[in-house]
């Protein structure tokens, strides 16, 4: 019980944070990282958003789709950049064999 209280607590706590003016603004951030960093990145991201909508959903759960879908273009946009794009679709694939 006072797991899911810190959970609600802090998806509270970032909803407020999502909701302060000016955090719709866009930023550009120069970013420079290795290749191994952005499949890594990619992964984390899609990882994050896979499990959206499970019991956990912790500060994810009040973050509008709209906003996810995003973050999942920039993941994409990432990989793509880095000329990654077939690497990582046969590195999930490879994941999915079973």
């Amino acid at each position: 019980m006072k797991i899911m209280a810190t959970t609600n607590v802090a998806a509270q706590v970032f909803d407020t944070i999502m909701s302060i003016p000016g955090m719709n603004e866009m930023v550009k951030i120069d970013l420079k990282i290795s290749r191994k960093n952005v499949l890594l990145l990619n992964g984390i991201i899609e990882r994050g958003l896979s499990e959206k909508g499970g019991e956990n959903d912790g500060i994810l759960a009040n973050v509008p789709d709209a906003d996810l879908q995003e973050l999942k273009a920039v993941a994409d946009e990432a990989l793509q950049k880095a000329g990654l794009v077939d690497l990582n679709e046969k590195l999930r694939s490879l994941g999915s064999v079973k």
